[in-house]
């Protein structure tokens, strides 16, 4: 994308904005959130083509994600990411979006609304379908492909999670794929995501 900056470091005031290299020269665009999330915006540029910070802005908002932030200051040195400048936050990235921890081995997962817990429900729950798997995810080694996955104008490898029912549908083709690993196997009680 651009030739990379070796002594730069991650920018993560809420209102810093960056362009990120993504797969088939394609740029996304992502702002620093309050809670020091990335939210990444439904707009995407090739890559010598980099849109006013404006245009962006007023760009729905795709996804919101945490990314490590030493792996941000690492894509930036590579040149994969750059900052484009401080703006003020877009309203739809201030109020905190809810996220889901979704512990090995069962199928009962928690809520979590900004940095507590707010209630208990299944993992085949309909009200919680889009909402992000808790995970943090590398600037250089992850983000490409889940923003393909987020972006949905090309197919997406099937392995990249994000929202809870592509995590479920990623378990569902793990166990289609590995079915004689039986640490693979759904559970009996399982709600296939063809169901709902």
């Amino acid at each position: 994308m651009v030739e990379g900056q070796p002594t730069a470091r991650a920018d993560m005031t809420a209102g810093a904005l960056y362009a990120v290299a993504g797969d088939a020269d394609w740029v996304y665009y992502g702002q620093v959130t309050p809670e020091k999330k990335i939210g990444f915006f439904r707009k995407r540029d090739r890559d010598r083509d980099l849109a006013d910070p404006a245009i962006v802005l007023d760009a729905p908002v795709m996804s919101v994600v945490s990314v490590a932030y030493p792996s941000i200051t690492r894509a930036i040195r590579a040149g994969r990411w750059k900052k484009l400048g401080r703006f003020p936050i877009v309203q739809a990235l201030i109020d905190p979006r809810p996220s889901v921890q979704w512990p090995v081995g069962t199928l009962t997962v928690t809520v979590w609304l900004g940095d507590e817990p707010n209630h208990d429900t299944r993992v085949d729950d309909p009200d919680i379908q889009d909402m992000e798997l808790m995970a943090v995810w590398d600037a250089e080694h992850h983000i490409p492909g889940r923003l393909v996955a987020d972006f949905h104008a090309e197919e997406a490898e099937w392995h990249v999670g994000g929202s809870i029912r592509r995590e479920r549908q990623i378990k569902e083709e793990t166990a289609r794929r590995f079915s004689h690993q039986p640490q693979h196997k759904l559970p009996p009680d399982w709600v296939p995501t063809a169901v709902r």
